[in-house]
């Protein structure tokens, strides 16, 4: 049995009409991007793997395929997210002295897929700021990220705040090793409480009490103010704090919250990071936030933060996609029948030549409407 029509596990294509759906939505964020100075790039799908794996992104390692290189013999990766690549692009091509806004959409693949029901390739749009450390960058970019997810067309969604700048506050003062730091950050994030429990058993009580807290501590400002008061007086902590509070005051739309265990990303975050979800979904449709050292690896480190948002998950969050429809015109080479469809596509219509024999597949082509010759004149009327 011939199976050359079977896609990977996790792989899927996308039909009409949901392909209309995402590149409109491609389209519309690009624009939204442009509208606040930020300029498009369009990185390679495959780089060699040291460029892809940025400073501390062990979960990106995982993410990745690899493949030998037949020119060079060198390791090369699919990309598993375009973050590291505009890094890359700030860093060493464009050499910018000031700040640097940059944005993109393109195809990336994972190794493996974030649930069952998701695929393994993303369609990545994200924007990048480059070139400044203060909060006043994440304010932007945060406030972006609310823009592009109202133009998305979502009626709800809500963005979790967080900062990994705080967990590692607590991870230096506690004298926590790189192994103990990262299997407690994986069960801060699963919120999965045996674990931590026997991860801070062996912890001096003063930390052991701040990381179990952690999980607890998620709301708004009350909450911030409570954190103050139970969580060590580390510069770190306080500092973290002060800058979740900024962002939280910015909340026209009442969507954001805090949660102080929420440290979402591809681990090369150092300070705010972002999580957005929609549709009752339990993986984020949009991952952002602070990572200031993905440059380093490129020889050049710059204050970074942004955010990328999956059009797969975001048009899964959509409702159903209704059939655009159209105007049906007949096949023909008749002056004024060519310049009246040529007139209606220009105003932005779609317009579907009806090829000879093809009557009895009318219905397939999504039209409503049907152009005909009436009193000499052609004329745009229902199609029944």
């Amino acid at each position: 049995m011939n199976h050359a029509w079977l896609l990977p596990e996790y792989v899927e294509d996308i039909l009409p009409p949901y392909a209309r759906q995402v590149e409109g939505l491609r389209r519309r964020l690009l624009e939204l991007f442009d509208a606040w100075g930020y300029e498009p790039v369009c990185p390679p799908l495959i780089e060699y793997l040291d460029s892809l794996l940025t400073g501390a992104a062990r979960d990106l390692d995982l993410k990745t395929f690899k493949v030998v290189d037949g020119l060079s013999g060198r390791m090369l990766g699919v990309r598993a997210d375009i973050t590291p690549q505009a890094a890359r692009i700030d860093a060493h091509l464009l050499n910018r002295q000031g700040v640097a806004r940059l944005c993109y959409a393109g195809p990336v693949l994972h190794a493996r897929p974030a649930a069952l029901t998701h695929s393994r390739e993303l369609l990545q749009v994200g924007a990048e700021l480059f070139g400044h450390a203060g909060v006043e960058a994440d304010l932007e970019i945060l406030g972006l990220l609310l823009a592009a997810l109202r133009a998305t067309g979502l009626a709800d969604f809500r963005v979790s705040l967080g900062h990994v700048g705080l967990f590692q506050a607590l991870s230096q003062a506690a004298g926590l090793t790189d192994d103990v730091r990262q299997e407690l950050s994986a069960a801060l994030q699963a919120k999965d409480r045996p674990s931590l429990e026997a991860l801070a058993a062996g912890l001096p009580e003063v930390w052991s009490d701040a990381f179990r807290l952690l999980p607890e501590l998620y709301g708004g400002a009350d909450m911030l103010a409570q954190a103050r008061c139970d969580l060590p007086a580390l510069p770190g902590v306080s500092r973290a704090l002060d800058e979740l509070g900024v962002l939280l005051r910015s909340d026209a739309g009442n969507v954001l919250s805090v949660d102080l265990a929420d440290l979402r990303g591809y681990g090369y975050h150092t300070g705010v990071v972002f999580a957005a979800y929609a549709g009752g979904q339990a993986q984020a449709i949009a991952l952002g936030g602070r990572y200031d050292n993905a440059g380093a690896i490129f020889g050049r480190v710059r204050p970074a933060t942004g955010f990328s948002l999956d059009l797969r998950r975001v048009s899964n969050s959509l409702p159903a996609v209704a059939p655009r429809g159209g105007i049906l015109a007949p096949w023909g080479q008749d002056a004024d029948l060519v310049q009246r469809i040529a007139e209606l596509r220009a105003a932005g219509e779609r317009v579907v030549v009806e090829l000879p024999g093809q009557e009895a597949h009318r219905d397939e082509s999504d039209c409503d409407r049907v152009l005909a010759r009436e009193r000499g004149e052609w004329r745009v009327s229902p199609l029944g």
